[in-house]
């Protein structure tokens, strides 16, 4: 790995999650390629690394798509998921032709956690107004990434938010909700903002789970938006209602399309009537930050996140940064903790994993001094492969 074989500087991509409570991917990527640069340093190694923050569609994407497209954060008034008044963030691309919304902005979990959780009446219509302000910036393609939601609505709230009606057996226009859409008898796009049909959509899933059934959006996800057993079975079937509703109305059929059960249906009714592309999340951010690219001339890759574990390897930032790694370059994790073992590890790609604790005890523990334990590792990390 010295310079002095290549013939030319070591190229470094660091590309880490962020470590979830503590750090930031943006933050994150700073500690790694303080300690790399200070290990190249100590070896008289000629080094050139690129900071990629990088996210797999849940907490964090909207920060990691900022930080790489250098664009400030935009801002409007939205609706959380039980309806009261919020400030939403989202992005626009510097070429302005493209929308980057993080629908937990709006409908996220953690922003109603501090009331009783109402699973049934959760409503997405505050995602619908940070997209009405992203095409109000007359972006052409809309970015969704939907993962750390409160909602189980199929993304009915959204397009109610944008005109579209869902409507009961007498015409009259159902309540928000999930839990309301057992009435739903017809969808009325009349009133619908015509650019939602103009843009090109694409949502983010960090789930491959389907929309319905125990693997679905309300069995596996609704108990920790707050839905009891009874809860589970009602927005079960009140989303099987929605999709028979779409299906009759010409909309496309869904079945058991892995990725629509993220959250909360979200992604159905754009996906049925819209177009839209779900693609895994870590491969929405790739595209946006063009890190296919980047990775590509990459002689070493460093990741990372706050646990690496099986996980880790099914649809998350490793096995994105995997997937994006050439065969042959070098990959290696840094995490809070590592709890893959070694088998597992060397079917995965990853070259090597070091963990941030550096003796017995909790992650917790040394959550105040993350960033700092996260340069110390990288720096044994840059000293194992920067050798003279």
């Amino acid at each position: 790995m010295h310079s002095v074989v290549l013939g030319r500087p070591i190229r470094v991509v660091v590309i880490p999650d962020s470590l979830k409570g503590t750090l930031s991917a943006k933050e994150a990527a700073t500690a790694i390629a303080e300690g790399l640069a200070r290990a190249a340093a100590d070896r008289d190694c000629d080094l050139t690394i690129s900071e990629l923050p990088f996210a797999d569609g849940g907490e964090g994407t909207l920060d990691a798509v900022l930080a790489s497209w250098g664009t400030e954060a935009l801002s409007c008034a939205a609706t959380d998921a039980i309806g009261r008044p919020a400030v939403a963030r989202f992005a626009v691309s510097p070429d302005g032709e493209i929308g980057f919304i993080e629908a937990a902005q709006a409908n996220g979990l953690a922003a109603v956690s501090d009331l009783p959780l109402r699973p049934r009446e959760a409503t997405t219509r505050g995602v619908g107004q940070i997209v009405r302000a992203a095409l109000d910036r007359g972006v052409g393609e809309v970015l969704l990434a939907i993962g750390g939601s409160a909602t189980t609505d199929g993304g009915a709230g959204l397009l109610r938010e944008l005109g579209a009606r869902f409507l009961d057996a007498e015409g009259h226009d159902i309540a928000d909700g999930g839990g309301s859409l057992h009435d739903l008898e017809t969808i009325d796009f009349s009133r619908l903002d015509e650019r939602v049909r103009n843009v090109r959509w694409r949502v983010a899933t960090d789930v491959t789970n389907p929309l319905t059934g125990t693997h679905g959006a309300a069995h596996v996800f609704g108990p920790q938006k707050g839905a009891s057993p009874e809860d589970v079975e009602h927005l079960d079937l009140c989303l099987t209602r929605l999709a028979d509703v779409v299906e009759r109305s010409g909309g496309r059929p869904v079945g058991d399309l892995p990725g629509l059960g993220a959250a909360g249906g979200l992604a159905l009714l754009l996906y049925s009537f819209f177009d839209a592309e779900l693609v895994p999340g870590w491969e929405m951010v790739s595209q946006a930050l063009n890190a296919a690219e980047l990775v590509a001339e990459a002689d070493l890759v460093v990741t990372g996140e706050g646990r690496f574990d099986t996980q880790s390897l099914d649809g998350k930032v490793i096995h994105g940064v995997r997937q994006l790694t050439p065969s042959g370059t070098p990959l290696v994790v840094i995490a809070g903790s590592v709890t893959v073992d070694n088998e597992t590890m060397a079917r995965s790609g990853v070259t090597a994993a070091f963990s941030l604790c550096r003796g017995p005890g909790l992650l917790e523990d040394i959550a105040p001094e993350t960033a700092a334990h996260l340069e110390w590792a990288s720096y044994q990390v840059g000293r194992l492969l920067f050798l003279p």
